[in-house]
Formats: C-alpha cells, structure tokens, sequence
C-alpha cells in the first residue's frame, strides 16, 4: 500500500513497542526507527518488535542502518517478514538493492547532501530528509546551529540542496528534526519557514511536536481567503493582471493553488 505522507512525522524507537500504537494516534506518518534510535544490545529485540507489532503500512516507514553495515542486512531481513514497504535509509548516499521498496533517503552526511540530486533521480526513491547533526558530525563539526539557534551556514545550504532535488525530481522533501522539543516556539518559527518554502513534512522528535507542526503547514483563514481570491481572479483574466494593487502572473497563482491544497480546500 502506498504511503500516506501527513505533515507531522514522528520517530519511534523500535526497540519500545509499547509505544507504537500511541505514536500512530498521534502522528500523521510513524517512523519506526532501527537504527540510532536503539542502541546497539537492543537491536535484536527491536526487530523481533517490528514484526510482532505490526502497524497500518500505509501510515508506517522503517528506518533502516546504513548500507555496508550487518545491521543493514539485519534490518531488511527483519522488514522481510512484515508488510512495510516505505523505508527510511540512513546516511544514504546511493539506493542500490532497495528497487522493491519505497525510499525516503536520509542525505544526513556530507557524501550524502552532495549525492542528493543523485538519490532523487532514483525511481524507487519517493522522498528525501536531511539531518543536520549527523551532517556537521560527518564534517569534523560541533554543533548545527548558532547562540540564537539559527542553523550554522553550512546546515543552510544542506538543507536548501536536499529541498531542491526533491522539488525537481517532484518527490517529497523532509525538513530535519528539531531536537529542544520543549521550545515549541522555535519549532513553530522553522516549521512555517519549512512549509513556506516548500517542505513536504517536518519530522518530529516528542509527540509534543506535532500539532506545531501541523499549525505550522495549515494556512491561515485569511491565507486561505486570499489564495482562493487570487484563484477566482486568475480564472477571470489571462496572462498578467492587477489585484489588490499587486501583479499576479502564473508563479503566484501556483502559490496560492498550493495553499488551497495545503487546507484542503
């Protein structure tokens, strides 16, 4: 079955069952989380988890370890015996021998944000997320963001390259996890700048995160009235034309289409 991609996605650790049912009420998309999520003694029960708990497959994906690992084999093994078919692949840098599967590739290491473009291109793969302490991490860095929070230049440009091969290859971009998940005010800043520049869904960490999430994509009433102004507008004039003291031509309709789309409207 195939994917259903809310805007809210949540990461759960395989290893904790008794948690997966919470996390599929909550969320839009649950990411059942192999890989650094459980530590490494609790691998063997966090597959053994994933095969007795089985959630709805078409609101699941299972992160997978890196390929070249044993725990890749492992967990693909483990994925084997269940009906999920969206994996998220950590720090990817190519998709090979995943072509039965659904892929969100994981660009969360400097080989991996330049491979992006690569990635997308790939018929199998449906999305790409990037992650930004692995990336700085893989860099030799300390730290992704700045005093004030805001993402160090390096971040920026990972994450603005990870958003524009997803857009030109039409697949699903995944804003990057923001881990103070009791600073809701920051995360509502970046998940709107996420939503505005076009990010599919924002991945969550607590499930505290998510309705700021799905706040942050949900136009507002009057953005709504206004993108459905413009729409009604656009169908009454061809080409370029006036309104409400601004020029309206083919880009802007397309935006206030989208935020019809975002509501649901």
């Amino acid at each position: 079955m195939r994917l259903e991609l809310g805007p809210a996605l949540l990461f759960c650790p395989a290893d904790r069952a008794d948690r997966y049912s919470k996390a599929a009420e909550r969320a839009d998309t649950v990411i059942l989380d192999l890989e650094d999520a459980v530590a490494a003694v609790d691998k063997p029960a966090a597959r053994r988890a994933l095969i007795e708990h089985p959630l709805d497959s078409a609101t699941t994906i299972v992160r997978i370890s890196a390929r070249g690992t044993d725990d890749h084999i492992l967990d693909l093994e483990a994925v084997a015996q269940t009906d999920y078919r969206t994996l998220m692949l950590a720090k990817a840098v190519d998709a090979v021998g995943l072509d039965e599967f659904d892929v969100i590739a994981l660009c969360e290491t400097a080989a991996g944000v330049l491979a992006a473009e690569s990635l997308a291109s790939a018929n199998h793969v449906v999305g790409l997320m990037w992650g930004a302490e692995d990336l700085v991490a893989s860099l030799g860095g300390m730290s992704s963001r700045r005093d004030d929070g805001r993402y160090r230049d390096v971040a920026v440009q990972a994450r603005a390259r990870v958003l524009l091969a997803a857009g030109a290859h039409g697949i699903a971009a995944i804003d990057a996890v923001y881990l103070d998940y009791a600073d809701l005010d920051g995360l509502a800043l970046e998940a709107r700048d996420a939503a505005a520049q076009g990010f599919t869904a924002t991945a969550c960490v607590h499930p505290s995160q998510i309705e700021t999430v799905r706040a942050a994509y949900r136009p507002s009433e009057a953005e709504v009235r206004h993108a459905r102004a413009v729409v009604d507008a656009a169908a009454a004039n061809a080409g370029v034309f006036a309104f409400e003291g601004r020029m309206i031509d083919e880009p802007v309709v397309r935006h206030a289409r989208r935020v019809l789309q975002r509501a649901g409207a």
